[in-house]
């Protein structure tokens, strides 16, 4: 029984550290959400209301963003869009994995330590999410690709 335990303490750690790895890139849009939502809610909108305008905020948040990284030509630009994603996930990765340690370390300065660790990792997760997953791809003025295979060259076209 105690080996059961083991095991399922282990899978659901894991399972926690999986969706913190994987949700990380929706931090600020979870921010932004919960932001606009209490101040809507503390101007009167009410609880279904600031819930609805919450909603409605973060996921414009998000959506503005991917269509910024996926349009834009600028690498300043898009640098500066993924950095304003990857500081809040930073910042909630250093909280949870402190939350975590504070388990099993009794050491408040290897606490740091693995805190300040997981900051990087879940901060460089989805700083890589954005960077890697969001490629903007050229455009010829017709809209075509400028990537596209061309015809290989034959004798004929060398003698020319």
């Amino acid at each position: 029984m105690l080996a059961l335990g083991l095991v399922l303490n282990t899978l659901g750690i894991g399972l926690f550290c999986w969706l913190i790895f994987a949700l990380a890139v929706y931090a600020l849009p979870f921010f932004v959400a919960l932001s606009i939502g209490m101040l809507a809610f503390h101007g009167g909108a009410g609880v279904v209301g600031a819930l609805l305008i919450g909603l409605a905020s973060g996921a414009l948040t998000l959506a503005v963003a991917q269509v910024a990284l996926a349009v834009c030509r600028s690498r300043t630009l898009r640098i500066v869009i993924a950095a304003a994603f990857a500081v809040p996930a930073a910042i909630a990765g250093y909280h949870v994995v402190f939350a975590l340690s504070q388990i099993g370390v009794p050491s408040l300065a290897w606490r740091e330590a693995f805190a300040c660790l997981g900051s990087v990792c879940i901060g460089g997760t989805a700083w890589t999410c954005l960077i890697v997953l969001a490629e903007a791809r050229p455009l010829e003025s017709a809209g075509v690709a400028e990537n596209m295979p061309r015809p290989v060259l034959t004798a004929a076209t060398h003698e020319r």
